[in-house]
């Protein structure tokens, strides 16, 4: 009887296990498909697609020290790029997905293939009303690493100055 009760117990939590693994797919399925949707919205300048994917508080950080975007922000300085036709065109090489065991809360890192050549993007997704949406993203120039001090050469003197200048706005 024990035996009975035991077998039990461990193909119900293979089932659980199944069925968690099998969810979870899904889920990775699904943001995937999010992520590859809100680049190819980019790409063709799909302003209501682009931004409809994103929360409503939503943050873009853009390659750019200064790009901190919150949601309204990032949409009025993207808007003219879009209403031109030509965004930009990032298209993912490689992509990690993890997801919470909620399943309502995800990350992901991405390699991007770019007019910048490649780029890393990051990011968080929440579930808004049973939908995947991005809450926060991060784009990185990638840079070799034998071809660092060239970089920090290149922004030294530019980079100098904003380090003084949020440091005099951050004592306000």
């Amino acid at each position: 009887m024990k035996n009975i009760v035991k077998n039990g117990v461990v193909i119900c939590l293979l089932f659980i296990s199944y069925c968690t693994n099998a969810q979870t797919k899904t889920e990775k399925e699904n943001i995937n498909n999010v992520l590859n949707n809100w680049h190819k919205a980019a790409s063709e300048a799909n302003f209501d697609a682009y931004f409809g994917l994103m929360t409503v508080d939503a943050v873009f950080i853009g390659t750019d020290a200064t790009e901190n975007w919150q949601n309204k922000a990032f949409k009025t300085f993207s808007k003219p790029y879009f209403d031109k036709g030509k965004a930009w065109s990032f298209t993912a090489i490689e992509r990690n997905i993890y997801v919470n065991n909620a399943n309502d809360f995800a990350w992901f890192d991405e390699l991007l293939d770019t007019q910048m050549k490649i780029c890393r993007g990051s990011g968080v997704l929440q579930k808004v009303n049973g939908e995947w949406k991005i809450k926060h993203y991060v784009l990185s120039i990638t840079i070799p690493n034998k071809d660092v001090d060239k970089v920090i050469e290149t922004k030294e003197s530019t980079d100098n100055q904003l380090i003084i200048d949020i440091k005099k706005q951050n004592k306000k």
